[in-house]
């Protein structure tokens, strides 16, 4: 198997049960983090069984009830959700360890999963919680939401964003790494990179067609080289190595899910730019940020 096939992941190739795509610590390689994705319709139901994990259930479309309990702890919660990924922030259900959950609604749902040992409060975050950060400038403007980042959000491990690239524009970009733990610059943690793309505003595209680009590629913790052309329902897993750019392409606007975490002893984003490409974050002082942003906007993204 090639290095790219081992880390990329077409849409249904990590098929599990009633779920599109899992991936855990029985993935090969893989050690700190997890996604599972399903399509639910009438009366379809997931369960999430492990109690040594915590999660983020994340509305990608649609509306979920979320039954989730802990010995004589239980609780509903309803999960409003969105129309599709494009339509700006969902609410969100942080559940920690020791916490099983029920699934039901219709639509698709991302849950974001990492093990874990300490346990915290379950936690709703609405939509009008979530923090919004429109990120570099020009043609490297992102969306990106925040609202399982340390600053957002108590957890063990897990660290979760969602991030909006609108058509033409670059994101994850420079190229990075957290590969090595050098305190107070640089943390290891895996990443997952779970993609959707559609066309963009005012397009005849059909939503088939839509693409991005993706590329990691090697540094000295590892060898990983992944140059790919993803659709909704696609996969990267980044165990090391530098990672980006996120590309979206000419009409179509791309979004993908972040799911990090790692062995180092502080939950904390810590990057180190390639210092080739380094030199790109300057250049955003003298630009602005795209004016599609943020999404949705007043022409209605969808």
């Amino acid at each position: 198997m090639s290095i790219e096939n081992t880390w990329f992941h077409r849409r249904g190739e990590l098929a599990d049960g009633g779920w599109e795509s899992v991936v855990g610590r029985d993935t090969p390689g893989w050690q700190h983090t997890g996604i599972r994705v399903a399509d639910l319709g009438e009366g379809d139901r997931v369960e999430l069984t492990e109690t040594d994990v915590e999660r983020i259930i994340v509305p990608l479309a649609g509306s979920f009830e979320v039954d989730h309990a802990d010995g004589d702890d239980s609780a509903r919660t309803t999960l409003q959700g969105r129309r599709s990924v494009f339509d700006g922030p969902t609410d969100v259900l942080y559940l920690p360890v020791g916490r099983t959950a029920t699934l039901t609604g219709r639509g698709r749902v991302a849950v974001a999963e990492a093990p874990a040992s300490v346990r915290h409060p379950w936690r709703y975050i609405a939509a009008a919680e979530t923090p919004v950060e429109l990120r570099g400038a020009g043609s490297s403007s992102r969306q990106v939401h925040n609202f399982g980042t340390p600053q957002a959000l108590d957890a063990d491990r897990l660290i979760v964003c969602e991030v909006i690239t609108p058509a033409d524009n670059w994101s994850s970009y420079p190229p990075h790494k957290h590969d090595e733990h050098v305190p107070g610059h640089e943390s290891r943690l895996e990443e997952i990179y779970y993609f959707e793309s559609a066309p963009a505003a005012g397009s005849a595209a059909s939503a088939d067609t839509a693409f991005g680009m993706f590329s990691t590629y090697s540094s000295p913790a590892g060898e990983i080289d992944i140059n790919a052309m993803v659709r909704t329902g696609d996969i990267a897993l980044v165990p090391y190595g530098y990672h980006g750019p996120a590309v979206a392409a000419p009409g179509y606007d791309l979004y993908y899910l972040n799911v990090m975490a790692g062995p180092d002893p502080d939950r904390a984003w810590l990057i180190s730019d390639d210092s080739a490409h380094a030199w790109v974050r300057d250049t955003w002082a003298d630009q602005r940020i795209d004016p599609r942003l943020p999404y949705p906007n007043e022409e209605g993204r969808s």
